[in-house]
């Protein structure tokens, strides 16, 4: 019989929701599976936090000999994190990246089944000292993969997903163009339809955004369709992967939500988080393609305003962490 999956969750800023909807989406996962879960994170935190919340959950050391334990808490930073911080505060915010950084590299080194990381927040990252473009980057650079792509994907309460890889990602508006290069929207279109296999689907039909309103309107709106976004689409046929595009992005995103294409490649991050957020803000899960191992996240940020309320949502969370399990599970008995 197979071992239970073993999955981490890097419990993200601890001035921010993450460890809350860690612990209530745990809660409620628990009863599924017997699946163990290493939490990267604060633990003398955690656990006020578990008794504070009344969620019952029996958290253990993870320097304990007993690997039967369910929850496992671990710091590698071995001093805890002091109390009370103020939100975006600096040592949570190193604290936070030190936890993503510990969780991939046990991923690397095979010991863990896939990796969920809560939210961090970029603007205290920096104001911290590190320099950070984005859990995504990070993670791309500690595997020493170039090939990754963003994805977002959720579904409504119809059960109508959308599913959406992003050419770029934390870029300014201003130099998404720049950016864009027809190897980096081939790279999403082949990873996106890799993801419609990977997800058990029986189509992968990616349909692909243009840049410009109406898709640059043969030129006269852009040349980025012409010249770079066409080509990339073209290369993707020519590796037999039904892409379609590019297409004007008011209209393909009502198209794919219907059921016309099974994922959408965006050119840039709000082009496509923009209608996916409106779609699934409570379901949404970031999931990055292309990584060695298997990496989810809720789609939502910190939430500071309401953070220490009791009052968070764990649905992207729970959501996050189902998939990640889904992955896992295939990946240990793939089809066939």
């Amino acid at each position: 019989m197979d071992s239970p999956l073993f999955v981490a969750i890097a419990m993200g800023d601890f001035t921010g929701i993450g460890p809350e909807i860690t612990l209530k989406a745990l809660a409620i996962e628990s009863k599924e599976d017997l699946t163990r879960y290493l939490l990267i994170g604060d633990p003398g935190g955690t656990r006020d936090l578990n008794e504070r919340l009344g969620l019952g959950l029996s958290l253990s050391s993870y320097e304990t000999t007993d690997h039967s334990d369910r929850f496992r808490l671990w710091n590698p930073l071995g001093q805890e994190l002091g109390r009370p911080l103020p939100a975006g505060s600096p040592d949570a915010a190193r604290a936070a990246v030190a936890w993503v950084r510990e969780g991939a590299q046990k991923c690397l080194r095979g010991e863990l089944d896939a990796l969920v990381t809560a939210p961090v927040n970029k603007e205290a990252i920096v104001r911290s000292g590190l320099k950070f473009t984005g859990q995504t980057e990070l993670l791309s650079s500690l595997a020493g993969v170039a090939r990754t792509t963003m994805m977002l994907l959720g579904r409504d309460d119809r059960e109508r997903w959308l599913r959406v890889g992003l050419a770029t990602t934390h870029v300014p508006l201003r130099a998404v163009a720049e950016h864009l290069t027809a190897e980096r929207i081939q790279t999403a279109i082949e990873l996106s339809a890799q993801a419609c296999l990977d997800l058990g689907l029986s189509r992968a039909r990616i349909g692909v955004c243009g840049l410009n309103p109406h898709a640059g309107e043969g030129g006269e709106m852009g040349t980025e369709e012409i010249t770079t976004i066409g080509p990339a689409v073209k290369a993707a046929q020519d590796r037999h992967i039904d892409a379609v595009g590019p297409l004007s992005a008011d209209s393909l995103f009502y198209y794919a939500y219907r059921g016309d294409y099974d994922a959408v490649v965006a050119m840039y991050h709000d082009q496509g988080l923009a209608p996916l957020k409106m779609v699934a803000f409570e379901h949404g899960v970031n999931w990055t393609l292309g990584l060695p191992f298997i990496r989810t996240s809720p789609d939502h940020g910190t939430a500071y305003d309401i953070a220490g309320k009791g009052v968070a949502n764990p649905s992207s969370m729970l959501a996050a962490i189902r998939l990640a399990k889904q992955l896992a599970r295939d990946r240990r008995s793939p089809a066939g």
